[in-house]
């Protein structure tokens, strides 16, 4: 075999030793698989006889480490036996939890910015703003006398001290600072908008600024001087800062020295680079463009519907200027939003990715209270007017909304969803036909999705696609991989909206969850042709608010990693709108194989390649044989092939900000693949193979690995 082949025959020795020292008795004698790997320098078999003298000879456990089983692959390239893949294959799901979006993907640094977090009673708490002085120089509260209708809460601060006279402020003066969301990351170089909202019985000297946690560090400041006339009435400000130095946990300042009653409100501040232009995160967006989703399921989930309605998510509330969204309390996931990202937002995010919105809206149904069908009728108009929003034309009474908001031309909303998880509540049935049949009629061409599961028997009600949730244990969901292969191919088509194994087996994001739902996706492959869509959820964890376990990316306000669920997802960024090939596994006795196979297009070089994907969930190695037919042989050869493979030392392996890529792929070369070819399988992987498929009088590098796999 070639150098690679035989660097990874050795490795493969290694790791089997290795995992059958974590399973000895050696774990109950106080080691375990990291002291293993550190006392590896100790000869294998010296090692392995210290562990299992007691029980078997050395020599018969070398024998059964290095016993591999065996299994062949038969792929069927030609177009007769191939099918098309739908393009909205696989794509990605939004929803409000963990502060996925609050303090996340939406780049606001402020937390509470509109001071209404607290309610619209007064006194209110305006956590986590926090006072700067003590109660004989300060006293802050709270009243009614904002300039914005929706959200009337104002923040009063009274300056008792001065910079001159008998009571003089102290040092830095007095005020207000604003935390954000567990620390702000300000860095060095870079630029953030300052807005807010001032109006004072005096003249103003208002120093902006961001310091360390403490205060006692200034990363930028500026100060805002005023008449008394000029703010006298609500009188918007804004300020650019560009910081001099990086704090990755720092504050917002609003400070004065000159006594006098001022009023804030809606604070923000915002990086200037942002993804786009358009607020949201950059590495974060980043991380979502490197899937290549076909589309965004958004927003919610719960967060639709809301514990009560009176707490549920209405897009109405989230559009138009920022400052006169009125925010909400999520009452499921337990936290304020200021609604920054609102349906305008998840709406352009689609369209900055690429990718199709599907809007989840509410029905008239929460956790805990329902409206009857009879008297549904304005919840009907309300999703109708979303739509308007979101394709009507500009002259339009939404679409001018959306057209002052910037965004002239409409948005491509080709599906949408009645309700969340809502099928067996009572009222949904009737509610559902009244929004079903109401849509229809003023748009024919939208795609309905009901929340009713119609894998396994008809539906009683019309629709296009039928939502189906997955959360359960790895070995569940690994044997899931045939959950569609018996659904009629008649009907409505499914959408795997959430999906995710949960649980012990889970963890925080372990690599034994990554590749049970490895397994599961390349069953939603291949029976793509009832399975039309499918996303993995949670989709974000800001790691300080960890609602959910376990997530796909993990964040805090300067770091971001994927978990191996992340990396299982790149796998699978070619699939979308690919061909599926006839893939037929023979295999011995053992049952941890899934297997598919696909040939995929790379839009960046015209290439065609067959990609083979294979999840390995058993203990043993796999020597698999790999026989590609259907192939021209006078005109197509295989050649600038790469093996990409998820896989680490322990089921249980999770990323972390110390080690973001513990678990994730890893691609080589394979020099020598042909149409017949045999790979080494390594216990508890996943592994792809992109072979290119070439013209003869084409020839490919070793060194020109732009054409290879996009992991």
């Amino acid at each position: 075999m070639d150098k690679f082949g035989e660097r990874e025959r050795e490795r493969e020795r290694d790791h089997r030793k290795l995992l059958k020292i974590a399973r000895s008795g050696g774990h109950d004698k106080g080691w375990n698989l990291q002291s293993a790997m550190g006392y590896w320098k100790v000869p294998c078999v010296f090692l392995l006889c210290l562990f299992i003298s007691f029980c078997l000879p050395c020599q018969l456990l070398a024998d059964e480490v290095d016993k591999n089983l065996t299994a062949q692959l038969f792929i069927d390239a030609s177009e007769r036996s191939s099918r098309p893949i739908p393009q909205t294959l696989f794509g990605i799901f939004f929803e409000e939890i963990n502060h996925a979006g609050a303090g996340g993907l939406w780049a606001e640094l402020v937390s509470n910015r509109g001071f209404e977090a607290g309610g619209a009673n007064i006194p209110s708490n305006i956590d986590p703003w926090s006072i700067i002085g003590d109660e004989s120089s300060i006293i802050v509260s709270t009243d009614r006398s904002s300039c914005f209708e929706r959200n009337k809460v104002a923040l009063k601060m009274e300056v008792l001290c001065n910079s001159e006279g008998t009571h003089i402020c102290p040092s830095g003066g007095v005020g207000i600072y604003n935390p954000g969301f567990w620390g702000m990351n300000i860095e060095q170089g870079k630029s953030y908008k300052i807005v807010f909202y001032v109006r004072s019985t005096g003249e103003i000297d208002i120093s902006v600024s961001f310091t360390s946690s403490d205060g006692l560090q200034t990363l930028s400041s500026t100060n805002i001087k005023a008449s008394a006339s000029d703010v006298s009435n609500w009188t918007k400000m804004e300020v650019l800062l560009e910081a001099k130095e990086t704090n990755r946990n720092s504050r917002l300042q609003l400070t004065t020295s000159k006594n006098g009653v001022v009023w804030f409100d809606q604070v923000s501040a915002m990086p200037l680079d942002t993804y786009k232009g358009h607020g949201f995160r950059n590495e974060l967006v980043e991380m979502l463009a490197d899937i290549k989703p076909r589309f965004i399921r958004f927003p919610g989930g719960c967060f639709v519907e809301g514990e009560w309605l009176r707490n549920a998510f209405r897009w109405k509330a989230s559009v138009g200027p920022w400052e006169e969204r009125p925010g909400h309390f999520g009452d499921v996931w337990m936290y304020w939003t200021d609604d920054g990202l609102g349906y305008f937002e998840f709406l352009q995010l689609a369209e900055d990715l690429g990718a199709l919105p599907i809007w989840v809206f509410n029905n008239g149904i929460s956790h805990n209270d329902q409206v009857d069908t009879s008297s549904v009728l304005p919840f009907v108009q309300e999703a109708l007017d979303g739509i308007e929003f979101a394709r009507g034309d500009a002259s339009s009474t939404w679409g001018a909304v959306r057209a002052a908001m910037g965004h002239p031309d409409p948005f491509d909303l080709k599906y949408v969803a009645i309700g969340n998880e809502d099928c067996g509540k009572k009222n949904y049935r009737g509610n559902y036909l009244k929004f079903y049949d109401a849509i229809k009629r003023a748009y024919p061409d939208i795609k309905i999705i009901t929340n009713c599961d119609g894998s396994s028997r008809p539906l009683d009600h019309p629709t296009d696609l039928y939502d189906f949730h997955v959360y359960t244990s790895a070995n569940n969901l690994f044997s899931m991989s045939h959950q569609f292969d018996r659904t009629t191919r008649q009907g409505p088509k499914a959408f795997v909206s959430e999906y995710a194994v949960t649980g012990k087996d889970a963890g925080t994001g372990s690599l034994l969850a990554a590749l049970a739902e490895a397994a599961f996706l390349i069953g939603l492959e291949k029976n793509s042709d009832v399975v039309h869509m499918a996303s993995y959820a949670p989709l974000f964890v800001n790691s300080n608010d960890r609602r959910w376990n376990p997530d796909a990316i993990v964040f805090n306000s300067f770091q971001a990693y994927g978990t191996p669920s992340y990396w299982v997802q790149r796998f699978f960024t070619e699939s979308s709108g690919a061909i599926l090939l006839n893939a037929t596994l023979q295999k011995d006795s053992s049952n941890s194989l899934v297997v598919s196979a696909i040939t995929w297009k790379n839009s960046e070089d015209g290439q065609t390649y067959i990609r083979i994907k294979v999840v390995n969930f058993g203990s043993n190695s796999v020597n698999l044989q790999i026989s590609v037919d259907g192939l021209d042989p006078n005109s197509v050869k295989l050649s600038g092939s790469t093996k990409t493979t998820l896989t680490s030392a322990n089921l249980m392996d999770e990323n972390s900000f110390k080690e973001p890529k513990k678990v994730a792929p890893i691609q080589t070369l394979l020099e020598d693949a042909h149409k017949e070819m045999s790979v080494l399988l390594l216990p508890h992987s996943f592994t792809s193979f992109d072979l290119l498929k070439e013209s003869a009088s084409l020839r490919i590098t070793e060194d020109d690995s732009s054409l290879v796999s996009s992991i």
